[in-house]
């Protein structure tokens, strides 16, 4: 049985093994442990029953994870995606007055049109029209975003009034912790130790453990209180006209938000070929779809492919099975979610500084010396940071592409897939610039 699910799993042409895969899900879970915690609390302000938000939350990644293992068979993990669950909770129900069971409706529609469009090939042709080397710059870009991501957690970067954000205090004992952390995680990995990124984690956060630095609330809660929001979308007050931009944005920041995860976790797991060809794409496109379905029935935003997977990666994960294993860790913290908050933020952020630093190799494939591609590449490689969205700097760098090449008459019809995205991307910027 175990030979035949390690051919289904091609383990010896990735040149992994169980004990690597293990590893490498259980450092994915690890790092993205967090959003059991931070997606309930964001979606309470909408008055999302936080229990069963919990619930959802879980269920949701485990369903996703796990499908996509096992049908796309890659080490992408997934979860309700930070910034549309903000998207769901501040500006569609707070800000529009909308209840949330209508707001579940639009998402639920936002997959099922993701579902139509990869039935159709579409969204596999939307891939294939953007340049490789934008795609490049978005790999970096994201190893920029998580890194990012990593100073902030770590107390690294604080927010100033003045500059925006400047160092914090390398006095604070969680910041001393995470710079230990991240020494340790490095040094294990030039050592060639495999499960350095788990280890490291395990031992900040043991360590934080003595020094009293974990904090977490203990509110047990199971999979018994998703009654309070399981199937309680309201799929037809979202239909309604006024909801057409809210189910556009769910189904448009997801659409580019995956697109730009999935080959930044392609490129760092060698899965994509050298023709930039993506195998089983339609099968990952299946997963995603699926997974925002199930994840608005159970009764959460937007689910979608997680960056931090990259974390699994960089500890040898490079098959299905470690987004399996990602996925029945969730499934077992649906029940153990308090305690889940153990992790700290000092553990996880230098993981995260150490893959997004190790992301940074895709730059050299840029062709640095030719303005029509620095430039677009540039724009997406500095703004998926500074804009905090994968999709704004992948927007931004494809209509660079297409300005850029439309005035220097590098213009081809077979490209035109490419200047309709820049059209709508350029729209989208314009509309949120007005509003």
């Amino acid at each position: 049985m175990l030979k035949r699910l390690e051919a289904y799993f091609e383990f010896s042409h990735l040149g992994t093994n169980w004990r690597t895969e293990i590893l490498a899900g259980a450092t994915t879970f690890l790092t993205m442990a967090y959003i059991v915690l931070v997606n309930p609390a964001i979606l309470a302000a909408a008055g999302v029953p936080a229990p069963a938000a919990t619930a959802a939350t879980c269920l949701s990644a485990a369903f996703g994870s796990i499908l996509m293992g096992i049908v796309a068979r890659y080490p992408i993990a997934l979860a309700p995606g930070m910034g549309l669950n903000a998207y769901f909770t501040y500006s569609v129900c707070i800000k529009l007055h909308i209840p949330w069971q209508t707001a579940l409706g639009a998402v639920f529609i936002s997959g099922i049109l993701f579902l139509a469009l990869t039935a159709a090939g579409i969204r596999q042709m939307i891939l294939h029209a953007i340049p490789h080397q934008l795609y490049a710059a978005v790999a970096a870009g994201i190893g920029l975003f998580i890194a990012f991501i990593g100073f902030q957690n770590a107390g690294l970067v604080v927010r100033n009034a003045d500059t925006m954000v400047t160092m914090g205090n390398l006095r604070n004992p969680a910041t001393a912790l995470a710079l230990l952390g991240l020494l340790l995680m490095v040094v294990l990995e030039v050592k060639k130790i495999k499960g350095s990124i788990l280890i490291g984690v395990l031992s900040v956060t043991g360590a934080a453990w003595m020094m009293g630095l974990t904090h977490w609330a203990h509110s047990p809660v199971g999979l018994h209180a998703l009654t309070a929001t399981a199937f309680k979308l309201n799929i037809r007050g979202a239909m309604n006209k006024g909801l057409l931009e809210i189910i556009f944005v769910f189904f448009f920041v997801d659409l580019f938000d995956n697109l730009g995860t999935l080959v930044a976790v392609g490129k760092r797991a060698g899965l994509i070929a050298a023709d930039n060809d993506i195998p089983r794409l339609t099968q990952i496109f299946f997963a995603d779809a699926t997974a925002t379905v199930f994840g608005s029935l159970a009764g959460t935003s937007t689910v979608v492919s997680y960056v931090e997977s990259t974390a699994g990666v960089a500890a040898g994960g490079r098959s299905g099975v470690t987004a399996i294993i990602t996925g029945v860790l969730f499934l077992a913290a649906a029940g153990a979610a308090p305690f889940v908050g153990i992790v700290p933020a000092a553990a996880t952020a230098p993981a995260l500084i150490l893959v997004g630093s190790m992301m940074l190799t895709t730059i050299t494939e840029i062709h640095w010396n030719d303005p029509l591609v620095a430039v677009p590449a540039f724009l997406t490689l500095v703004l998926i940071p500074f804009t905090y969205s994968i999709a704004n700097g992948l927007g931004f760098g494809i209509v660079a592409w297409a300005i850029l090449h439309l005035a220097a008459g590098k213009f081809r019809r077979q490209d035109w897939l490419l200047y309709l995205l820049a059209a709508l991307f350029l729209a989208r910027f314009i509309y949120l610039g007005a509003s």
